[in-house]
């Protein structure tokens, strides 16, 4: 009787924990569909750690699938000490990016679809075969052996919070940390020609130079972004699908756009992307 009392017990406590983070998650998924700037989650549905925050980012984009896509790649956060000083987070920290908010080498997005729109400069990276935690601890796995291609990359972020630097990192990092979609530029396949680790990124807005930054910035390498987030992945019990891109983190710091700025994002041997705000 202790048994399966005990056993009931574990599964209401499952039930009570799975319903938690679906409020939540529903909660965070209409705020940024309806645009309404996201303060902090009540007590109980809060996410406490970084851990809590992937598990409810799992929930969140499984609402959000529907109205945005499948996903289709991803984005890593604060990888640089510019973007670490600038959000106040000491950490890397990873997101989703779903299908129909990439756009290809220039686009146009509404002002009125965004709370505050932003963009990033970005070294990004396409994966070659899927990755799982098998394959991962395989003695063969390395970084580099799974990159298909490298492409200068446009993270469009929005800054949909009440107050970020108050809400919290782990609230952060179920709503995708700032993501809003990106707009990639070419894939480049002879990628080991370049030396990934000095190329030279830069940010335009209505033609003027408003930011440049180094690769090196990126956690001393790009590949190290990439390790990072690998491990941080499958560590979770998830795959990273072949054919996706991997956003490694921004070497300039976000610049906000208003109606009527175009921003151009350059890397160095990688080509430019460029997007117009309505």
């Amino acid at each position: 009787m202790f048994v399966n009392g005990a056993i009931v017990k574990k599964r209401k406590t499952r039930m009570k924990d799975s319903s938690r983070k679906f409020k939540a998650a529903k909660i965070l998924s209409d705020q940024r569909k309806n645009l309404v700037p996201i303060g902090p989650l009540p007590g109980v549905l809060r996410p406490n750690d970084e851990s809590e925050g992937y598990l409810l980012q799992e929930y969140v984009n499984r609402l959000l699938n529907h109205p945005l896509g499948p996903v289709v790649g991803h984005k890593i956060g604060c990888t640089t000490s510019v973007m670490q000083r600038f959000l106040g987070v000491p950490t890397p920290c990873a997101g989703e990016i779903f299908s129909r908010t990439v756009l290809k080498e220039s686009g146009c997005v509404p002002r009125e679809g965004f709370n505050r729109v932003g963009v990033e400069c970005e070294v990004v990276v396409s994966i070659s075969e899927t990755i799982t935690l098998d394959t991962y601890l395989e003695a063969s796995f390395s970084s580099l052996s799974v990159i298909d291609s490298v492409m200068v990359g446009m993270e469009i972020v929005d800054d949909r919070y009440e107050d970020f630097t108050s809400l919290g990192v782990p609230t952060l990092i179920a709503d995708n940390f700032f993501d809003s979609g990106c707009v990639l530029g070419d894939a480049v396949h002879d990628w080991r020609q370049l030396d990934l680790n000095n190329l030279v990124g830069k940010t335009r807005v209505n033609g003027v130079v408003v930011g440049s930054g180094t690769s090196s910035l990126i956690m001393g390498s790009p590949i190290n972004a990439l390790d990072w987030f690998i491990k941080s992945r499958v560590s979770r019990g998830l795959s990273i699908t072949k054919g996706q891109f991997v956003m490694l983190g921004s070497v300039v710091e976000t610049k906000w756009l208003e109606a009527g700025d175009v921003a151009e994002v350059e890397m160095e041997s990688l080509g430019s992307v460029s997007l117009m705000v309505e």
